[in-house]
Protein backbone atom coordinates (compact mmCIF):
# COMPACT_ATOMS: atom_id res chain seq x y z
CA UNK A 1 0.00 0.00 0.00
CA UNK A 2 2.59 2.76 -1.32
CA UNK A 3 0.30 5.38 -1.03
CA UNK A 4 2.03 8.04 1.11
CA UNK A 5 2.40 11.41 2.94
CA UNK A 6 3.34 14.01 0.56
CA UNK A 7 4.72 16.26 2.75
CA UNK A 8 7.09 13.03 3.87
CA UNK A 9 7.59 12.50 0.27
CA UNK A 10 8.94 16.09 -0.74
CA UNK A 11 10.98 16.93 2.24
CA UNK A 12 12.77 13.35 1.43
CA UNK A 13 12.99 15.79 -2.26
CA UNK A 14 13.96 18.61 -0.19
CA UNK A 15 16.76 17.49 1.82
CA UNK A 16 18.11 15.61 -1.27
CA UNK A 17 18.17 18.11 -3.99
CA UNK A 18 16.05 15.87 -6.19
CA UNK A 19 12.16 17.09 -7.63
CA UNK A 20 9.25 14.61 -7.75
CA UNK A 21 6.80 15.20 -10.70
CA UNK A 22 3.74 16.33 -10.58
CA UNK A 23 1.80 14.77 -13.49
CA UNK A 24 -1.21 16.09 -14.39
CA UNK A 25 -3.51 13.44 -15.58
CA UNK A 26 -7.12 13.50 -17.84
CA UNK A 27 -7.60 9.99 -18.36
CA UNK A 28 -6.53 6.50 -17.99
CA UNK A 29 -4.29 6.56 -20.61
CA UNK A 30 -2.47 9.03 -18.74
CA UNK A 31 -3.26 7.40 -15.38
CA UNK A 32 -1.45 4.23 -16.98
CA UNK A 33 1.61 5.99 -18.59
CA UNK A 34 2.80 8.01 -15.67
CA UNK A 35 2.48 4.80 -13.03
CA UNK A 36 4.32 1.90 -15.50
CA UNK A 37 6.85 5.49 -15.88
CA UNK A 38 7.25 5.65 -12.52
CA UNK A 39 7.26 1.16 -11.48
CA UNK A 40 10.34 1.33 -14.39
CA UNK A 41 12.16 3.72 -12.91
CA UNK A 42 11.47 3.11 -9.43
CA UNK A 43 10.73 6.52 -8.24
CA UNK A 44 8.21 8.59 -6.55
CA UNK A 45 5.84 10.25 -8.20
CA UNK A 46 2.15 12.74 -7.72
CA UNK A 47 -0.71 11.61 -9.62
CA UNK A 48 -2.03 15.66 -10.29
CA UNK A 49 -5.80 15.77 -11.16
CA UNK A 50 -6.41 19.79 -11.76
CA UNK A 51 -9.40 21.53 -10.99
CA UNK A 52 -8.65 23.44 -14.41
CA UNK A 53 -8.97 20.48 -16.60
CA UNK A 54 -12.56 19.20 -15.27
CA UNK A 55 -13.67 19.91 -18.90
CA UNK A 56 -11.48 16.84 -19.20
CA UNK A 57 -12.88 14.72 -17.28
CA UNK A 58 -15.68 13.45 -14.52
CA UNK A 59 -13.32 13.60 -11.32
CA UNK A 60 -15.95 11.97 -9.19
CA UNK A 61 -15.70 8.75 -11.91
CA UNK A 62 -12.07 8.94 -12.56
CA UNK A 63 -10.63 9.48 -8.88
CA UNK A 64 -11.81 5.60 -7.78
CA UNK A 65 -9.46 4.69 -10.78
CA UNK A 66 -6.98 7.26 -9.28
CA UNK A 67 -6.77 5.60 -6.07
CA UNK A 68 -7.13 1.63 -6.52
CA UNK A 69 -3.86 2.42 -8.81
CA UNK A 70 -2.00 4.62 -6.75
CA UNK A 71 -2.51 1.78 -3.52
CA UNK A 72 -1.47 -1.04 -6.08
CA UNK A 73 1.92 0.47 -7.06
CA UNK A 74 4.99 -1.13 -5.97
CA UNK A 75 6.67 2.81 -5.49
CA UNK A 76 5.45 5.74 -3.46
CA UNK A 77 2.37 7.48 -4.75
CA UNK A 78 0.63 10.58 -3.36
CA UNK A 79 -2.80 12.33 -5.17
CA UNK A 80 -2.57 15.58 -5.81
CA UNK A 81 -5.75 17.85 -6.35
CA UNK A 82 -4.05 20.61 -8.60
CA UNK A 83 -5.16 24.65 -8.79
CA UNK A 84 -8.39 24.29 -6.26
CA UNK A 85 -10.51 27.29 -6.22
CA UNK A 86 -12.68 27.12 -3.26
CA UNK A 87 -12.97 25.93 0.20
CA UNK A 88 -16.01 23.47 -0.96
CA UNK A 89 -13.99 21.76 -3.76
CA UNK A 90 -10.76 20.96 -1.70
CA UNK A 91 -13.46 19.64 0.94
CA UNK A 92 -14.66 17.31 -2.06
CA UNK A 93 -11.49 16.26 -3.38
CA UNK A 94 -9.82 14.96 0.38
CA UNK A 95 -13.84 12.88 0.67
CA UNK A 96 -12.53 11.59 -3.04
CA UNK A 97 -9.09 10.12 -1.92
CA UNK A 98 -6.59 13.25 -2.76
CA UNK A 99 -3.99 13.40 -0.23
CA UNK A 100 -2.26 17.04 -1.11
CA UNK A 101 -4.06 20.09 -2.05
CA UNK A 102 -2.89 22.75 -3.71
CA UNK A 103 -4.79 26.24 -3.14
CA UNK A 104 -4.97 28.48 -6.56
CA UNK A 105 -5.55 31.97 -4.66
CA UNK A 106 -2.68 33.62 -6.76
CA UNK A 107 -4.85 36.21 -8.88
CA UNK A 108 -6.36 37.62 -5.44
CA UNK A 109 -4.41 40.58 -3.63
CA UNK A 110 -1.78 39.04 -1.16
CA UNK A 111 -4.61 39.47 1.81
CA UNK A 112 -6.73 37.83 0.10
CA UNK A 113 -4.38 35.21 -0.62
CA UNK A 114 -3.56 35.19 2.92
CA UNK A 115 -7.41 34.44 4.03
CA UNK A 116 -8.37 32.26 1.58
CA UNK A 117 -5.64 30.11 2.01
CA UNK A 118 -5.84 30.22 6.05
CA UNK A 119 -9.08 28.44 5.99
CA UNK A 120 -8.24 25.65 3.51
CA UNK A 121 -4.99 25.27 5.40
CA UNK A 122 -6.64 24.81 8.62
CA UNK A 123 -9.38 22.11 7.27
CA UNK A 124 -7.00 20.14 5.26
CA UNK A 125 -4.30 20.17 8.91
CA UNK A 126 -6.86 18.86 10.33
CA UNK A 127 -7.37 15.82 7.94
CA UNK A 128 -3.77 15.48 8.57
CA UNK A 129 -3.66 16.75 4.57
CA UNK A 130 -0.50 18.82 3.18
CA UNK A 131 -1.13 22.36 1.66
CA UNK A 132 0.34 23.67 -1.35
CA UNK A 133 0.31 27.57 -1.66
CA UNK A 134 0.69 30.31 -4.94
CA UNK A 135 1.82 33.27 -4.35
CA UNK A 136 2.95 35.63 -7.44
CA UNK A 137 1.11 34.08 -10.76
CA UNK A 138 2.04 32.00 -13.32
CA UNK A 139 0.33 32.83 -16.57
CA UNK A 140 -0.59 30.88 -19.90
CA UNK A 141 0.94 31.72 -23.28
CA UNK A 142 0.01 29.37 -25.78
CA UNK A 143 -1.35 25.60 -25.92
CA UNK A 144 -3.95 23.28 -24.58
CA UNK A 145 -3.53 24.64 -20.92
CA UNK A 146 -2.57 28.26 -21.49
CA UNK A 147 -6.72 29.63 -21.74
CA UNK A 148 -6.71 28.55 -17.91
CA UNK A 149 -4.40 31.11 -17.05
CA UNK A 150 -5.14 34.48 -18.93
CA UNK A 151 -3.15 37.34 -17.90
CA UNK A 152 0.69 38.86 -17.59
CA UNK A 153 3.70 37.29 -15.07
CA UNK A 154 3.55 38.30 -11.51
CA UNK A 155 6.73 37.34 -10.14
CA UNK A 156 6.99 36.09 -6.18
CA UNK A 157 8.68 38.43 -3.86
CA UNK A 158 10.77 37.42 -0.90
CA UNK A 159 9.05 39.71 1.71
CA UNK A 160 5.88 38.42 0.23
CA UNK A 161 6.63 34.88 0.29
CA UNK A 162 7.51 35.01 4.33
CA UNK A 163 4.79 36.88 5.46
CA UNK A 164 2.13 34.35 3.27
CA UNK A 165 4.21 31.43 5.05
CA UNK A 166 3.88 33.41 8.42
CA UNK A 167 0.36 33.71 8.18
CA UNK A 168 -1.19 30.43 6.22
CA UNK A 169 1.32 27.77 7.65
CA UNK A 170 1.28 26.28 4.20
CA UNK A 171 3.47 23.22 3.68
CA UNK A 172 4.78 23.97 0.44
CA UNK A 173 4.96 27.33 -1.75
CA UNK A 174 4.10 27.16 -5.68
CA UNK A 175 6.42 30.21 -6.62
CA UNK A 176 6.38 32.52 -9.57
CA UNK A 177 10.18 32.88 -10.91
CA UNK A 178 9.59 33.52 -15.22
CA UNK A 179 8.23 30.29 -16.42
CA UNK A 180 4.36 29.70 -17.44
CA UNK A 181 1.75 27.45 -18.80
CA UNK A 182 1.62 25.96 -21.73
CA UNK A 183 4.31 26.01 -24.54
CA UNK A 184 7.04 28.27 -24.37
CA UNK A 185 7.62 31.20 -26.97
CA UNK A 186 11.34 30.50 -27.17
CA UNK A 187 13.57 30.13 -24.02
CA UNK A 188 12.11 30.92 -20.28
CA UNK A 189 13.90 33.91 -18.43
CA UNK A 190 14.16 32.43 -15.04
CA UNK A 191 14.90 34.63 -12.11
CA UNK A 192 17.33 31.70 -10.51
CA UNK A 193 18.37 34.72 -7.68
CA UNK A 194 14.89 35.15 -6.58
CA UNK A 195 14.44 31.76 -6.18
CA UNK A 196 17.35 31.26 -4.47
CA UNK A 197 16.73 34.09 -2.00
CA UNK A 198 12.72 32.85 -1.52
CA UNK A 199 14.65 29.47 -0.63
CA UNK A 200 17.01 30.49 1.84
CA UNK A 201 14.31 32.24 3.85
CA UNK A 202 11.64 30.14 3.40
CA UNK A 203 13.04 26.59 3.86
CA UNK A 204 10.39 24.68 2.98
CA UNK A 205 10.15 22.61 -0.26
CA UNK A 206 9.40 24.72 -3.04
CA UNK A 207 7.05 24.08 -6.44
CA UNK A 208 7.38 25.11 -9.89
CA UNK A 209 4.02 25.45 -12.27
CA UNK A 210 4.91 25.31 -15.99
CA UNK A 211 7.66 22.99 -16.01
CA UNK A 212 7.23 22.03 -20.12
CA UNK A 213 9.64 23.73 -22.28
CA UNK A 214 12.59 24.51 -19.43
CA UNK A 215 16.16 23.24 -20.69
CA UNK A 216 18.49 20.49 -18.56
CA UNK A 217 20.22 23.64 -17.09
CA UNK A 218 17.27 25.02 -16.04
CA UNK A 219 16.00 22.47 -14.43
CA UNK A 220 19.04 21.48 -12.89
CA UNK A 221 19.50 25.18 -11.11
CA UNK A 222 15.64 25.08 -9.85
CA UNK A 223 16.25 21.79 -7.89
CA UNK A 224 19.59 23.32 -6.51
CA UNK A 225 17.51 26.23 -5.53
CA UNK A 226 14.72 24.77 -2.80
CA UNK A 227 12.56 23.16 -6.01
CA UNK A 228 11.45 19.51 -4.56
CA UNK A 229 7.72 19.19 -6.95
CA UNK A 230 7.83 19.74 -10.70
CA UNK A 231 4.38 20.61 -12.49
CA UNK A 232 4.01 19.36 -15.85
CA UNK A 233 1.15 18.34 -18.06
CA UNK A 234 1.53 20.21 -21.77
CA UNK A 235 4.24 17.97 -23.15
CA UNK A 236 2.27 14.96 -22.24
CA UNK A 237 -0.66 15.98 -23.84
CA UNK A 238 1.47 17.43 -27.16
CA UNK A 239 3.03 13.42 -27.05
CA UNK A 240 -0.35 12.05 -26.64
CA UNK A 241 -1.81 14.01 -29.63
CA UNK A 242 1.59 13.24 -32.13
CA UNK A 243 0.66 9.68 -31.10
CA UNK A 244 -2.71 9.95 -32.18
CA UNK A 245 -1.80 11.99 -35.16
CA UNK A 246 0.79 9.84 -36.44
CA UNK A 247 -1.70 6.64 -36.00
CA UNK A 248 -4.73 8.38 -37.90
CA UNK A 249 -2.37 9.31 -40.84
CA UNK A 250 -1.50 5.49 -41.45
CA UNK A 251 -4.80 4.52 -42.66
CA UNK A 252 -8.09 5.59 -43.88
CA UNK A 253 -10.13 3.11 -42.59
CA UNK A 254 -9.11 3.51 -38.70
CA UNK A 255 -10.81 2.42 -35.69
CA UNK A 256 -11.17 4.37 -32.01
CA UNK A 257 -8.33 1.75 -30.57
CA UNK A 258 -6.08 2.02 -33.24
CA UNK A 259 -5.89 5.60 -32.99
CA UNK A 260 -5.19 5.22 -29.12
CA UNK A 261 -2.40 2.76 -29.59
CA UNK A 262 0.87 3.46 -28.50
CA UNK A 263 -0.47 6.68 -26.71
CA UNK A 264 -0.19 5.27 -23.59
CA UNK A 265 4.22 4.36 -23.87
CA UNK A 266 4.19 7.93 -25.67
CA UNK A 267 3.11 9.50 -22.18
CA UNK A 268 5.43 6.73 -19.92
CA UNK A 269 8.47 7.73 -22.06
CA UNK A 270 8.00 11.33 -21.43
CA UNK A 271 7.85 11.25 -17.88
CA UNK A 272 10.52 8.39 -17.80
CA UNK A 273 12.32 11.58 -19.16
CA UNK A 274 11.61 13.63 -16.48
CA UNK A 275 12.31 11.18 -13.89
CA UNK A 276 15.45 10.70 -14.92
CA UNK A 277 16.51 14.87 -15.30
CA UNK A 278 14.81 15.79 -12.22
CA UNK A 279 16.91 13.24 -10.10
CA UNK A 280 13.97 11.21 -9.11
CA UNK A 281 14.80 7.89 -10.73
CA UNK A 282 15.31 4.74 -8.11
CA UNK A 283 14.65 6.55 -5.64
CA UNK A 284 11.30 4.67 -4.38
CA UNK A 285 13.29 2.42 -1.73
CA UNK A 286 14.75 5.55 0.44
CA UNK A 287 11.01 7.48 0.12
CA UNK A 288 9.21 4.49 1.23
CA UNK A 289 11.46 3.99 3.98
CA UNK A 290 11.08 7.40 4.29
CA UNK A 291 7.49 8.64 4.48
CA UNK A 292 4.32 7.45 6.16
CA UNK A 293 1.71 5.56 4.82
CA UNK A 294 -0.97 7.25 4.52
CA UNK A 295 -3.75 4.90 6.32
CA UNK A 296 -7.01 5.69 6.61
CA UNK A 297 -9.71 5.10 9.84
CA UNK A 298 -13.27 3.32 9.94
CA UNK A 299 -14.92 4.96 12.99
CA UNK A 300 -17.65 2.31 14.25
CA UNK A 301 -20.43 2.33 16.55
CA UNK A 302 -22.97 -0.15 17.49
CA UNK A 303 -25.85 1.07 19.46
CA UNK A 304 -29.37 0.99 20.09
CA UNK A 305 -32.29 3.22 20.69
CA UNK A 306 -34.84 4.06 23.21
CA UNK A 307 -37.61 5.76 23.79
CA UNK A 308 -38.59 6.36 20.26
CA UNK A 309 -40.00 3.66 17.35
CA UNK A 310 -38.05 2.65 14.47
CA UNK A 311 -39.83 5.29 12.04
CA UNK A 312 -38.43 7.66 14.30
CA UNK A 313 -34.89 6.10 14.47
CA UNK A 314 -34.61 6.07 10.83
CA UNK A 315 -35.61 9.32 10.43
CA UNK A 316 -32.92 10.33 12.64
CA UNK A 317 -30.01 7.92 11.12
CA UNK A 318 -31.27 9.83 7.51
CA UNK A 319 -30.60 13.51 8.96
CA UNK A 320 -27.13 12.41 10.99
CA UNK A 321 -25.84 10.46 7.68
CA UNK A 322 -26.64 14.42 5.39
CA UNK A 323 -24.69 16.15 8.34
CA UNK A 324 -21.90 14.04 9.03
CA UNK A 325 -21.36 12.93 5.40
CA UNK A 326 -20.32 16.97 4.87
CA UNK A 327 -17.48 17.11 7.57
CA UNK A 328 -14.31 17.59 6.00
CA UNK A 329 -12.29 14.27 6.52
CA UNK A 330 -15.34 11.88 5.82
CA UNK A 331 -14.51 9.75 2.61
CA UNK A 332 -17.79 7.65 3.29
CA UNK A 333 -20.97 6.79 5.74
CA UNK A 334 -22.50 3.10 5.90
CA UNK A 335 -25.74 3.04 8.17
CA UNK A 336 -26.94 -0.60 8.49
CA UNK A 337 -29.39 -2.38 10.33
CA UNK A 338 -29.29 -6.00 11.54
CA UNK A 339 -30.21 -8.65 9.87
CA UNK A 340 -30.82 -11.22 12.94
CA UNK A 341 -33.57 -9.19 14.92
CA UNK A 342 -31.86 -11.25 17.86
CA UNK A 343 -28.48 -9.85 17.92
CA UNK A 344 -27.02 -7.85 21.20
CA UNK A 345 -27.20 -4.44 19.05
CA UNK A 346 -29.59 -3.56 16.22
CA UNK A 347 -28.03 -0.73 14.20
CA UNK A 348 -24.56 0.73 13.46
CA UNK A 349 -22.58 4.00 11.96
CA UNK A 350 -19.41 2.53 9.74
CA UNK A 351 -17.19 5.74 9.70
CA UNK A 352 -14.81 6.54 6.91
CA UNK A 353 -11.46 8.69 7.85
CA UNK A 354 -9.02 9.79 5.61
CA UNK A 355 -6.70 9.62 8.10
CA UNK A 356 -6.08 9.10 11.91
CA UNK A 357 -5.97 12.98 12.37
CA UNK A 358 -9.47 13.34 11.48
CA UNK A 359 -10.60 11.33 14.92
CA UNK A 360 -9.87 14.70 16.57
CA UNK A 361 -11.59 17.41 14.27
CA UNK A 362 -14.50 15.04 13.57
CA UNK A 363 -15.57 14.61 17.68
CA UNK A 364 -15.13 18.31 17.87
CA UNK A 365 -16.53 19.58 14.45
CA UNK A 366 -19.98 21.33 15.98
CA UNK A 367 -21.83 19.89 13.49
CA UNK A 368 -21.35 16.03 14.45
CA UNK A 369 -21.44 18.04 17.95
CA UNK A 370 -25.15 19.42 17.48
CA UNK A 371 -26.14 15.64 16.01
CA UNK A 372 -24.79 13.70 18.74
CA UNK A 373 -25.80 15.83 21.71
CA UNK A 374 -29.57 16.97 20.40
CA UNK A 375 -30.45 13.81 18.13
CA UNK A 376 -28.09 11.14 18.76
CA UNK A 377 -27.06 10.12 22.55
CA UNK A 378 -30.08 10.99 23.76
CA UNK A 379 -31.49 7.24 22.00
CA UNK A 380 -28.64 5.78 21.68
CA UNK A 381 -27.06 5.15 25.35
CA UNK A 382 -26.30 1.61 25.04
CA UNK A 383 -23.79 1.89 22.51
CA UNK A 384 -19.71 1.12 21.32
CA UNK A 385 -17.88 3.16 19.79
CA UNK A 386 -14.05 1.92 18.19
CA UNK A 387 -11.89 3.42 15.90
CA UNK A 388 -9.97 1.65 13.67
CA UNK A 389 -6.45 1.89 12.01
CA UNK A 390 -6.30 0.71 8.22
CA UNK A 391 -3.77 -2.26 8.46
CA UNK A 392 -1.31 -3.38 5.10
CA UNK A 393 -2.52 -6.46 3.73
Amino acid sequence: MPLVNIKDMLQHAYDNQYAVGAFDLINLDFLQGILQAAEEMQAPVILSLAESHFEHFDFDLLMPAVESAARRASIPVAIHFDHGHSFDSAVKAIRLGCNSIMVDASESSLNDNIEITKKIVSMSHGCGIAVEGELGYVPGVEGEDAKHHPGEICYTTVEDAKTYLENTHIDFLAVSIGTVHGRLQGKANLDFQRLKEINQELGIPLVIHGGTGLDDEQFKQLIQNGVAKINYYTALADVAAQQIKHNSSSSEKISYTDNMKGVTAAIANEVMHCIKLWGSAKKAGEVLAYCQPWKSVEHLIIYNVEGINSTSAKEMITEGYTILSSIPGVRSIFVGETIKKEAQYQYTWLVRFCHPSVIDTYREHPEHVAFADNLFRPVAGNRISIDYLELPV
